[in-house]
């Protein structure tokens, strides 16, 4: 199925010359004069070779159908996953290379989607956005508070993110999976 390229969301299949790809990083570029790109940081479903490709954002791709279901995270074993399926309660085996660098992310009990093409999982599709604690931050300089400002924060899955300054060590946010930015703070 053809999409935008401008559509393209981590987790999905694509085929791109003639070879089957999971997309794990998305990133829009915005030069100076032209339109804009969209940069896909992808991994080749055979051989697990990542590669990039960069697309006008007005571009189509062959977004693959891939079969999609409901897994649940239950725990490591080993270098493995282990997920169950929520109709079936069946237990599967996969290799954390599926999520690439959005592995920290994944948390004890959450749902995510599978995808699977001929029975073979080829990506994992996590929330759209995660709740964490930021471990450390750097203290508030007075008199930039007033202006918009972000300042690094290392979240306690080890996550480097910019989130506001009002924020301290021991606040839950919520940030989105996708692109890894700060949205707002957790609610409680």
């Amino acid at each position: 199925m053809k999409q935008q390229a401008n559509q393209i969301r981590p987790g999905w299949v694509i085929l791109n010359n003639g070879k089957q790809y999971t997309v794990i990083g998305i990133q829009i570029l915005q030069p100076g004069k032209g339109g804009a790109f969209i940069q896909v940081e992808m991994r080749d479903v055979e051989t697990g070779l990542k590669t990039q490709e960069r697309w006008r954002t007005v571009d189509s791709v062959e977004k693959l159908l891939a079969e999609d279901k409901n897994y649940q995270f239950l725990y490591k074993e080993g270098d493995d996953l282990v997920f169950m399926e929520e109709e079936t309660y069946e237990q599967i085996t996969i290799s954390p290379d599926l999520l690439g660098d959005r592995l920290p992310l994944l948390q004890d009990g959450m749902k995510v989607i599978i995808s699977s093409i001929e029975g073979k999982p080829v990506s994992i599709q996590l929330p759209k956005t995660v709740v964490a604690k930021i471990s450390e931050t750097e203290p508030v300089v007075k008199g930039q508070t007033a202006t918009s400002s972000f300042k690094p924060a290392i979240l306690d899955n080890g996550i480097r993110v910019m989130v506001p300054q009002f924020l301290d060590a021991g606040d839950d946010i919520v940030i989105l999976t996708d692109d890894l930015t700060y949205i707002e703070r957790a609610k409680k």
